[in-house]
């Protein structure tokens, strides 16, 4: 019960904060979730041997979404600038046979859970921002839900040593659930379109073939950022990532999926783009 009305909570106030949000809104809310996740992720790194100094994690994540909103064009300079900063303090704070591998994971903090998280105000800004990022957001719940609760149910084979709960069949569920789930928002936009209502937000003018193979591709996405969190969970040998969210975990446990799926959505629209310049 705890895992269902925390999901029912969260998910109501990220669909009203699509949907009826400002620009700097989902910026702000993008921010607070990675520096969360961030947290969460230092404990990971901690017990990996690989800790990261408290300030420098806030510091690099509120720089880098600043430099995001306010300089969209020269993000590389904030990932340059916190790592040579926190490559400077490990040089003479740390012993110098951990210098390395502190500072590669203070990059590896920024490259996987902050920047991922900075696509999401973009994506929004995008052309049927909204419903795009609903897509987006539905493909990772639904597959979600449908991997843990059918998996759970009917799985027998094993997906991965990584997370050895996963099953094959939870897997085949997971991509259907996000194939039915995101053509249906699709189908919702468009049924609004035709009937004439105001209410305009969920109208994508994507083919439905694109979307149906955007949701396949998300869905695998997803599964995989749930697995590689996995493996960064074993290897610290810690089961829950926090205890943040009641019944679910850490937070970085609930957006693992989306630390992939979201560089990949934002790589197929670029792709797309890119095609559609008619370079081939």
């Amino acid at each position: 019960m705890k895992r269902i009305l925390t999901a029912t909570v969260l998910i109501v106030a990220v669909v009203a904060l699509v949907l009826y949000g400002a620009p700097w809104m989902i910026t702000v809310f993008a921010a607070l979730v990675a520096l969360l996740a961030a947290y969460e992720f230092r404990g990971l790194a901690a017990a990996s041997d690989a800790p990261i100094p408290l300030w420098w994690m806030a510091a690099a994540v509120v720089l880098f979404f600043f430099v995001v909103y306010h300089l969209p064009d020269d993000t590389i300079m904030a990932v340059s600038a916190a790592t040579l900063l926190l490559f400077t303090w490990n040089a003479f704070r740390t012993p110098l046979d951990r210098v390395l591998s502190e500072t590669a994971s203070g990059l590896f903090l920024l490259l996987y859970i902050a920047y991922p998280l900075t696509l999401i105000p973009k994506l929004w800004s995008q052309e049927d921002g909204p419903a795009l990022l609903l897509f987006l957001c539905l493909c990772v719940w639904s597959g979600d839900i449908a991997a843990l609760y059918i998996g759970k149910r009917f799985g027998r084979h094993k997906l991965s040593s990584l997370s050895p709960n996963k099953t094959w069949e939870g897997t085949a569920a997971s991509v259907v659930a996000s194939v039915l789930f995101g053509m249906a928002l699709v189908g919702a936009g468009e049924l609004l379109s035709r009937h004439g209502s105001n209410f305009t937000k969920l109208h994508t003018t994507e083919p439905w073939w694109q979307s149906l193979l955007l949701a396949v591709v998300l869905n695998i996405a997803a599964q995989l950022g749930d697995l590689l969190e996995s493996a960064l969970k074993r290897g610290a040998n810690v089961k829950d990532s926090g205890t943040l969210l009641p019944g679910h975990g850490g937070v970085l446990d609930r957006i693992d999926a989306l630390l992939l799926a979201a560089p990949v959505c934002w790589f197929a629209i670029a792709l797309k783009e890119y095609f559609s310049m008619g370079i081939f």
